[in-house]
């Protein structure tokens, strides 16, 4: 199944029905009066949330949903059928923005969440509603209200409690397979991962966590290079991030330049994701001599002048996995703790989350914009050298000005 993380919709919610004139018109009865009957509001459109979902790739080709249209009044005051109302199911960790105001609508963090997109129009009154003593025989009625529309985009972002960092090829798939029951695909060669994973760690019986690999970052990432840093949005939500560094890479590159430019392209994507609580894992140390150990990890954590908590395992041969995943239980253990007892504590965290956010919105919203300039033609303004500009042009400051519009 096709991995689509991102799409955009249009829902137009049902019209409201119209109101009936109708006269009462029966043998042997006089003055029957009015009986036109009112229409039936018009359907909404609701979002809810599934846990059997993980993608959005229904949304891909289908993109216009209409609802059901309220049905007209009728005579002897009968009412229109109300429109059925139409529920799109989006996978859990779906957030809903308007495309026109960029309005946060609502965010789907829970299985059977349910949120109303856009309402349906107000039904339409007959020509009974308007009957009075003075006047007995109305030949007004209203017509229904139209529905709302919207152009709405939504985002998905997998929801786990740890996230995974590196360069491709550090280990990031192989750890997930060996402390999980996942079988991400994993080779010899970069950008393996291509899509999000997910993994769900046991610890012990009744103790377990979700952990997420995106794939690899690389240099340059935040300006398109390699898959980009779009999946970086996927981290937003995590709880605790562990930073991969290969400890014996393959090519040229040394491990403490490696580490050096995720937390680069990290800072570039959110200073605020930057802050969160973030471990340092040494990987591949059955590459290495064991007495080099001490040295390498010396090196690389005063390149990045390091303070946290640092790890060295090999993923694939299951050494040091044990302890980590225990240390990350039971950091979230006291953490979920210290978030019960510690309102502060709560408000900061809540703060930073919503920093994260803001951020990670501002930063894909820019990469879109210059994608729809890319598609369009037009360059951006940064992205105008010297040679873009013509100094005939220029020089003649006497002509007439004339400005291009594009439809």
């Amino acid at each position: 199944m096709k991995f689509v993380d991102e799409v955009s919709i249009r829902v137009k919610a049902g019209d409201g029905g119209n109101g009936c004139m109708s006269f009462r018109r029966e043998k042997f009865i006089e003055n029957g009066g009015p009986n036109g009957g009112d229409g039936g509001d018009g359907g909404s459109i609701y979002m809810m949330a599934d846990e059997n979902l993980n993608t959005l790739v229904d949304y891909r080709y289908t993109r216009h949903f209409d609802a059901e249209r309220g049905s007209n009044g009728g005579s002897t005051d009968c009412t229109g059928k109300k429109g059925e109302d139409l529920v799109l199911r989006v996978p859990v960790g779906t957030t809903i923005i308007d495309s026109a105001t960029q309005e946060v609508i609502g965010d789907l963090t829970k299985a059977g969440q349910k949120l109303m997109v856009v309402q349906g129009g107000w039904h339409g009154l007959g020509n009974t509603r308007f009957k009075s003593s003075t006047n007995r025989a109305p030949r007004q009625t209203t017509p229904g209200k139209p529905g709302e529309q919207r152009d709405l985009k939504l985002e998905m972002k997998v929801l786990a409690d740890v996230g995974l960092l590196g360069l491709p090829n550090a280990g990031k798939s192989t750890f997930i397979r060996s402390v999980s029951a996942a079988k991400p695909k994993v080779a010899d060669y970069p950008f393996t991962t291509l899509v999000p994973n997910l993994g769900v760690v046991s610890v012990d019986r009744w103790k377990s966590f979700v952990i997420a690999d995106i794939p690899g970052l690389i240099e340059g990432a935040s300006d398109g290079a390699g898959l980009g840093i779009r999946f970086l949005k996927h981290l937003s939500r995590t709880r605790l991030l562990l930073h991969l560094v290969d400890m014996a890479p393959l090519d040229d590159t040394s491990a403490p330049d490696a580490a050096e430019v995720i937390v680069s392209e990290l800072t570039k994507f959110s200073p605020s994701l930057a802050e969160r609580d973030r471990w340092l894992v040494l990987n591949k140390c059955d590459q290495i001599l064991e007495e080099e150990h001490e040295a390498r990890v010396k090196e690389i954590v005063d390149r990045l002048e390091w303070e946290g908590p640092v790890y060295v395992i090999s993923a694939i041969a299951k050494e040091g996995t044990e302890r980590l995943t225990r240390d990350i239980m039971r950091y979230l253990e006291d953490r979920a703790d210290r978030l019960a007892a510690d309102p502060v504590f709560k408000a900061e965290l809540a703060e930073l989350d919503q920093r994260i956010e803001d951020e990670a919105r501002a930063q894909l919203q820019a990469l879109d914009d210059q994608r729809a300039l890319r598609r369009s033609g037009v360059k951006s303004v940064h992205d105008i050298g010297d040679d873009d500009w013509d100094e005939e042009d220029v020089d003649d400051e006497d002509g007439p000005e004339i400005i291009y519009v594009r439809d």
